[in-house]
């Protein structure tokens, strides 16, 4: 296969999988837009963490809600777990790589906050940690995950979600949570600010 047919397999393949994920998800991807919005309305947070290129999508979510989305509109008190390589480091360092998410969701959240958490096999310790820290601290959590949701699935409250992308390839995963966490931006603005 050519550079120029493989490119256009690779669109090909991102394309069949936000098409498979348009046939099944979003149902559950309004849920996860009323539950952020319904937690900002109540004058609580949104903490995002992940990994990797979960990392980076916890960032830009965050950066959505505190600058903005498509809109002008006050900034949204989001704040991922990723940014501060003072905490991770020091974390990782003195206790354990694991814990890096779930000590400053138990030192930052509060009950009533909600906790995006980004794993694309579903497994990743410090994001299963995570988890139950948000528990521990009364919290909410939004699952992103793919393949079968992993671990962080079978660790999910009655009032916990989980958005499971139908794939097993990270990167086409990664590309559809993009789109699912814009998705849910656009919610979040529905609900607190109206059309524009």
């Amino acid at each position: 296969m050519d550079l120029v047919e493989r490119v256009k397999h690779l669109f090909s393949e991102s394309i069949k999988t936000k098409i498979a994920a348009a046939d099944t998800m979003p149902a559950t991807i309004v849920q996860a837009g009323d539950m952020l919005a319904q937690t900002l309305t109540e004058d609580h947070k949104i903490l995002a963490c992940g990994n990797g290129g979960s990392a980076a999508d916890a960032q830009h979510f965050s950066a959505e809600l505190l600058n903005r989305f498509e809109k002008e509109r006050p900034g949204l008190p989001g704040i991922a777990l990723t940014t501060d390589t003072s905490t991770i480091t020091s974390i990782a360092n003195d206790y354990s790589y694991d814990e890096i998410f779930a000590k400053q969701v138990r030192a930052l959240g509060q009950p009533g906050d909600m906790l995006i958490a980004i794993s694309t096999s579903g497994n990743s310790q410090s994001i299963l940690q995570a988890i139950e820290a948000a528990h521990d601290r009364s919290m909410k959590v939004l699952a992103l995950t793919g393949k079968e949701g992993g671990e962080m699935v079978s660790l999910l409250f009655t009032d916990d979600l989980a958005l499971v992308v139908p794939s097993h390839n990270t990167a086409r995963i990664q590309e559809t949570h993009l789109l699912i966490l814009h998705c849910l931006c656009d919610i979040i603005d529905q609900h607190l600010f109206g059309e524009a």
